[in-house]
């Protein structure tokens, strides 16, 4: 399931008992649920930050299991379990408690998720004193509140500092990957797209899958030899159409290979087709908009030999504008060098698709999907972004030192800010001006690039008889 803004269900189908038992399915206002498992979870009389801690690692783990299509995927005609060996506890018909009902009005469509992916956290937990895991405990909740932690501070307390909490996310119905009716050759569109990102992703574990290349949502030969491939490997009727058989299969497989119902997910990228952008972008304009177009624009110019590289100004200029119409004439669209919703639409579609299948999601734009707050702001720091991301390329260069990450400058910072600038041969400040940053990309771009599995990439040295590593494969 390529990325999509979580949406709150309004509904959620619980099943009363075990995944593979016989028992009731029961469909219930999502905020009815939720007032229901907080109850029988936890206890009203505990501090209101523990209360609204727990309520908030309900809400993720159960909006993850809708957004994974977790049940559906195997076949199950239900979104989530009352099996408390798997799921959260759920009893049907109880009383609810009254401070619990008031705070979940209030915080049933707020989530957790980890910094710079999509999906509501898998946010597991356990009771603390009869059984622990790798997640909340709720008695210790109970016990921080008691210290004085708040509820952000408990969740970070046992999720990590890197989560970050959606206040107010869209209300509607259950959205699934399968569209609802087969896809088959010559059928374009959205859908198309997120198939043949799903199945990109997929065939770096199963390399026999073609890629599709490129992601441009229109079912052509390519797409319909992926399809086959991947029915062919996993037992389905190979015909090329991707029915819902093939979608559940794709969901699980997508699913499992991100971790995205874990803890331990590698997360799904912030950046999808829906993300909303501006109608329209045109010379003379600047913003952090101008800037994550150029950012794009940059990436592509790296895989697309007609786009020229674009520095991150962000100003609409020449350069840009140069940029923009050499990406029309390349989908074949009128080159007037306009930014409208049409061109956003291409142009993120070809960024998903390189993203999908090389770059990391650390090289992501700073740039926060609308309709939703989020919190804390100061999580969200230009300073704390180049901290993480001066840490990552330290796994490839060394030199660079272990940087904290507080979202405040320090020597540390500083000193591997100088060591980028050495190494990309700029003048060394210690600042990190706007050359500073496209140095940062390109040498982010350039590691990512190298370790991709595209067959079209060079591996850096001669394969001779008998070798045998990823590239080889």
């Amino acid at each position: 399931m390529p990325p999509i803004t979580p949406i709150v269900p309004q509904e959620i189908t619980v099943h009363l008992g075990s995944p593979s038992s016989y028992a009731q399915n029961v469909t219930v206002p999502f905020v009815d649920y939720i007032k229901n498992v907080a109850s029988s979870e936890i206890y009203p009389t505990w501090d209101e930050s523990a209360i609204r801690a727990n309520i908030l690692a309900q809400v993720s783990y159960a909006l993850n299991r809708v957004y994974t299509e977790y049940y559906p995927s195997r076949g199950y005609d239900f979104n989530i379990t009352n099996s408390t060996a798997v799921d959260q506890k759920f009893i049907q018909g109880r009383n609810t408690f009254e401070n619990i009902d008031r705070i979940v009005e209030e915080i049933f469509n707020d989530y957790i998720r980890r910094m710079g992916v999509t999906e509501p956290l898998a946010a597991k937990y356990c009771n603390g004193t009869t059984s622990t895991c790798a997640g909340l405990s709720q008695w210790g909740s109970q016990e921080l509140a008691e210290s004085g932690y708040d509820s952000l501070q408990i969740l970070q307390n046992y999720y990590g500092n890197d989560i970050e909490i959606v206040v107010d996310a869209p209300i509607g119905g259950i959205r699934s990957l399968y569209p609802g009716q087969p896809l088959r050759l010559g059928d374009s569109g959205s859908d198309v797209s997120a198939l043949q990102v799903a199945l990109n992703r997929i065939s770096q574990n199963y390399p026999a899958i073609p890629k599709i290349d490129p992601v441009d949502g229109y079912f052509g030969s390519g797409t319909e030899s992926a399809v086959r491939k991947f029915q062919e490997i996993f037992n389905l009727t190979v015909d090329g159409i991707a029915g819902r058989a093939t979608f559940n299969q794709v969901v699980k497989l997508y699913v499992a290979i991100l971790k995205l119902s874990e803890l331990t997910s590698e997360g799904q990228r912030l950046f999808g087709s829906n993300v909303q952008y501006p109608e329209t972008l045109a010379s003379g304009q600047t913003g952090q908009e101008v800037m994550y177009l150029q950012y794009v624009l940059d990436v592509l110019s790296s895989f697309i030999q007609q786009i020229p590289p674009v520095e991150m100004t962000g100003t609409y200029d020449q350069q840009t504008e140069n940029a923009v119409i050499a990406f029309q004439r390349y989908k074949g669209i009128t080159d007037n060098g306009e930014v409208n919703e049409v061109f956003w639409d291409l142009l993120i579609r070809e960024y998903n698709g390189i993203d999908q299948t090389v770059l990391s999601r650390e090289e992501k734009f700073p740039v926060a999907e609308s309709g939703s707050e989020v919190l804390p702001a100061a999580s969200r720091t230009r300073t704390q972004l180049l901290q993480q991301r001066l840490n990552l390329l330290g796994n490839a260069y060394p030199e660079i030192g272990a940087i904290p990450v507080s979202g405040t400058s320090n020597n540390a910072t500083v000193y591997g800010v100088r060591k980028l600038q050495s190494m990309a041969g700029i003048p060394v400040t210690g600042k990190m001006d706007n050359e500073s940053w496209r140095a940062l990309v390109r040498l982010e771009r350039d590691i990512n690039y190298s370790q991709s599995t595209r067959h079209t990439q060079y591996p850096g040295s001669e394969l001779k008889t008998g070798m045998s590593d990823e590239v080889t494969r």
